[in-house]
């Protein structure tokens, strides 16, 4: 599985992460509000984004997400722990600037990440902090469903 695609919807364009993202996407993770569901409540910190940024690009899944119309890179997400022997990848570490929350630009970054990844696998995982409601609901609207726990947080599926 091509874990770093770049993939095109009507508002979207994902592409591999590069280490010359980092200013823009430090613009978009500098809000506060943008982590206070999150574990890591101080991400919007530059030192504390540099860590998760870096752990990103090392990765070998890490995208940026880019709002086609503007050219503007408006977050970033991955993939992660790939298994082909499972036919397992895991979705994640995905955050977007508040000017994109509640409309349809979360659900097309799910469908086209989730469209790429079941060309090659049977199952696709969500690993979602407990007090991270607004991501839980994102997926559940997706179709996914919880069943369990993994790294101390939520587990949830879904199918091809």
């Amino acid at each position: 599985m091509n874990r770093q695609p770049t993939l095109q919807g009507e508002r979207l364009e994902l592409r591999p992460l590069q280490a010359e993202d980092f200013e823009a996407l430090y613009a978009v993770a500098a809000d506060p509000l943008v982590w206070e569901q999150h574990p890591e409540h101080d991400r919007w910190r530059e030192a504390v984004f540099r860590r998760y940024f870096d752990e990103q690009l090392a990765s070998g899944g890490g995208l940026a997400i880019v709002d086609r119309a503007t050219g503007a890179a408006i977050g970033s997400s991955r993939y992660h722990d790939y298994d082909a022997e499972r036919g397992e990848v895991e979705i994640g570490w995905t955050f977007l600037g508040r000017a994109y929350w509640g409309g349809a630009v979360n659900g097309e970054l799910k469908r086209l990440m989730l469209g790429h990844a079941f060309a090659s696998v049977e199952r696709v995982v969500f690993c979602i902090a407990h007090e991270n409601i607004r991501s839980q609901r994102s997926v559940e609207k997706l179709g996914a469903r919880r069943v369990g726990e993994r790294r101390g947080m939520l587990l949830f599926e879904l199918l091809r």
